[in-house]
């Protein structure tokens, strides 16, 4: 450990120096002066939305060895202007927690247990139901001759953050495949 000397006390380089109010850098550490912010140490900064409600606020996540390590409101977003409620701005221990569930579950129907599934066998299972029952029920014509070309056996109810174009997708997909109940969480 270096030895300190008593001329890098703060009295006294404020005396040495022009720091009359003693509230510049006299006043600073060597320890404060090599203090860096977690978020200059980012990789990356990736943009995103917030998970909770349906207000859609702006966050930047700081990314550091594919690791999130802080995420605050984003100043750019024309929603939050850099502002996030307290849930949002503890989100990234949302991301970091130890109990949370990353791997895609499957429970059988009258199953005890879960099981792990590859991400690629559950979309091809969900694309197979959901071509299941569009087939299944599909309507031509209702009962009097009048053309429906619709599936009741589809619907979606979207989330509360999705922005407008995932909502016009997801619109122009349901649509597409005969669905007619389409709704979304923020217009409940």
């Amino acid at each position: 450990m270096a030895r300190f000397s008593p001329l890098e006390w703060p009295v006294i380089r404020q005396l040495r120096s022009s720091d009359a109010s003693g509230r510049g850098e006299s006043v600073v550490s060597q320890k404060t002066r090599e203090t860096t912010s977690r978020t200059a140490t980012a990789d990356k900064v990736v943009q995103s939305v917030c998970p909770y409600c349906a207000v859609g606020c702006g966050q930047k996540v700081f990314v550091k060895d594919d690791k999130v390590i802080q995420i605050e409101g984003d100043p750019d977003s024309p929603i939050s202007r850099g502002r996030l409620c307290p849930k949002g701005a503890a989100s990234e221990q949302l991301v970091n927690a130890n109990g949370r569930v990353t791997d895609v579950l499957y429970r059988a129907p009258r199953a005890k247990d879960w099981q792990k599934l590859d991400l690629n066998t559950a979309i091809d299972m969900v694309a197979d139901r959901f071509i299941e029952a569009r087939r299944k029920h599909w309507e031509d014509f209702d009962e009097k001759g009048h053309p429906l070309r619709r599936t009741m056996g589809i619907a979606s109810l979207g989330g509360a953050t999705i922005d407008n174009e995932e909502n016009y997708l997801a619109k122009k997909l349901y649509t597409a495949a005969g669905a007619i109940q389409i709704e979304n969480q923020a217009r409940i």
